[in-house]
């Protein structure tokens, strides 16, 4: 005689959350290994493109509630800032993107250090952006509404933003209250030229022949994309490099 046995509703829970749990591994697992390939691209980028070693680029860390997505293409990398202090990363498939802080020997702030009892260098203080007064979301930044400050170094935001430079061509995405430490989170670059809109259009070098025109910019652009553009007097179509607020490149 066969007999079936139906487990309590406990023992359905505890399994259940052994389940659960055993499923959780590998995406945990997943992301790690994601967060660990992203810090290694990432340094190899820096080193080639600064002319140093992958051992020699120091990261801050990320935030703990990022958590990192596998990418299935190659990580696309940039400088979108005026400064080489911010890395922009983006992935297409699927989509997204985020920033990191260098604080490699090249770019790392000079601010007043230490040497402790094991002979390491030790930082001491930190400069770092703050607002001069509330800014609000959507804001254009530039140097007239920050100030670089110097705190101590312990208990800065390892996402603070070291340099006003880094912060020109983007705007908040949050409203910030004056005296408040800017962090790259904080920031994303702004569209310097929109769609719809006549921006000026240089053609030519600078040290020789060169000309300015009017165009009507056919999407919107930040600084450094190339975006399709229109003569509103012949009709072209044409292509040029964003290089400023409503200034565009001819390629």
């Amino acid at each position: 005689m066969l007999c079936l046995l139906f487990p309590s509703p406990r023992w359905r829970a505890l399994m259940a959350l052994l389940f659960f749990a055993a499923s959780a591994l590998p995406s945990a697992a997943l992301a790690q290994s994601a967060q660990e390939n992203l810090l290694k691209q990432v340094r190899q980028w820096v080193a080639k493109t600064q002319s140093t070693t992958p051992n020699q680029v120091d990261l801050a860390p990320l935030d703990a509630r990022v958590q990192v997505q596998p990418c299935g293409q190659a990580l696309q990398m940039d400088l979108p800032f005026a400064s080489r202090e911010t890395v922009r990363v983006r992935c297409t498939q699927p989509p997204w993107q985020l920033y990191m802080r260098l604080q490699t020997p090249t770019t790392m702030n000079a601010g007043q250090v230490e040497v402790n009892a094991t002979g390491s260098r030790e930082s001491v203080n930190r400069k770092t952006v703050v607002t001069r007064h509330l800014i609000q979301r959507g804001t254009l930044l530039d140097a007239s509404l920050l100030q670089e400050v110097t705190l101590p170094a312990q208990g800065v935001d390892p996402q603070a933003v070291a340099s006003i430079q880094d912060l020109l061509y983007g705007e908040l995405v949050r409203d910030v209250p004056a005296g408040q430490v800017l962090r790259s989170s904080d920031i994303r670059r702004a569209v310097l030229v929109k769609q719809g809109q006549s921006a000026l259009m240089s053609v030519g070098q600078n040290d020789g022949f060169r000309i300015t025109v009017r165009v009507e910019a056919l999407q919107d652009g930040r600084m450094g994309e190339q975006i399709r553009l229109k003569n509103p007097d012949s009709g072209r179509l044409i292509t040029g490099t964003v290089t400023g607020p409503n200034t565009v490149r001819g390629l």
